[in-house]
């Protein structure tokens, strides 16, 4: 399944290769610092174990790696994979006390990994921007090891009226504060339009089912602005 929106020629790199040094300041700013609670949640339905590795894909500065290894006393070996070289960059400087960290410069449609390599797949605000969820889900499916567990937190659809109202009209706002703070305000704009295109929860987990995922469910937080969806690979 293609995204259109992610499909026009270079727009994703350019969207964040203008916004990475200011990353995680307009995601506290945007969210209120709740993006953190929404990450901790889903670690807290993953609940690590050791002995088990984990692969964090479109991984940003690093948020879900810091808190899996904290989780598992920083034990275990993580992968964390992002197309854009800024990003990777600003992560291996903010985590730069974790030893155990790969970091990968790649794309969720083509990982460069053997399949049945990795215990935990987790992609956080990130499969909304793969230019083909279909490929991104197979990809994932592909790398996990039987037994394994796909994770994914992704901006959802709201299923409270209010709450969607006001969520519309806070969405108008981002993308002036966008330019106050980062001196841009499309790559705002693309976010807000990227999370309106983007599937729902039971379509999403459709896709999974199709892409050969089990025992799929998902929990929404916040009254649905995102949502974590759970697969396993059997």
């Amino acid at each position: 399944m293609q995204q259109y929106l992610q499909n026009k020629k270079g727009l994703v790199e350019n969207v964040f290769n203008k916004v990475y040094s200011k990353y995680d300041l307009m995601n506290d700013f945007m969210s209120f610092g709740i993006h953190r609670v929404w990450k901790k949640n889903l670690m807290n339905w993953m609940k690590p174990s050791n002995d088990k590795n984990l692969i964090d894909v479109a991984c940003g500065t690093g948020d879900i790696a810091k808190l899996f290894l904290d989780l598992t006393k920083n034990n275990e070996n993580i992968t964390c994979v992002d197309p854009n070289i800024g990003m990777i960059n600003q992560g291996k400087e903010k985590l730069k006390i974790y030893k155990n960290i790969n970091w990968i410069i790649g794309s969720a449609e083509k990982l460069p990994f053997k399949e049945n390599s990795f215990d935990y797949y987790t992609i956080s605000f990130g499969l909304r921007n793969t230019k083909n969820l279909n490929k991104s889900i197979s990809e994932a499916y592909r790398i996990l090891k039987p037994g394994g567990r796909y994770l994914c937190l992704e901006f959802s659809k709201i299923q409270n009226f209010n709450l969607e109202l006001i969520y519309k009209y806070y969405s108008k706002i981002i993308p002036k504060v966008g330019k106050l703070i980062v001196g841009q305000k499309e790559p705002y704009e693309y976010l807000i339009k990227s999370i309106d295109e983007f599937v729902n929860q039971e379509e999403l987990i459709d896709l999974m089912k199709q892409n050969k995922f089990e025992n799929c469910s998902y929990r929404n937080l916040s009254g649905g602005i995102v949502s974590i969806h759970s697969g396993w690979k059997i």
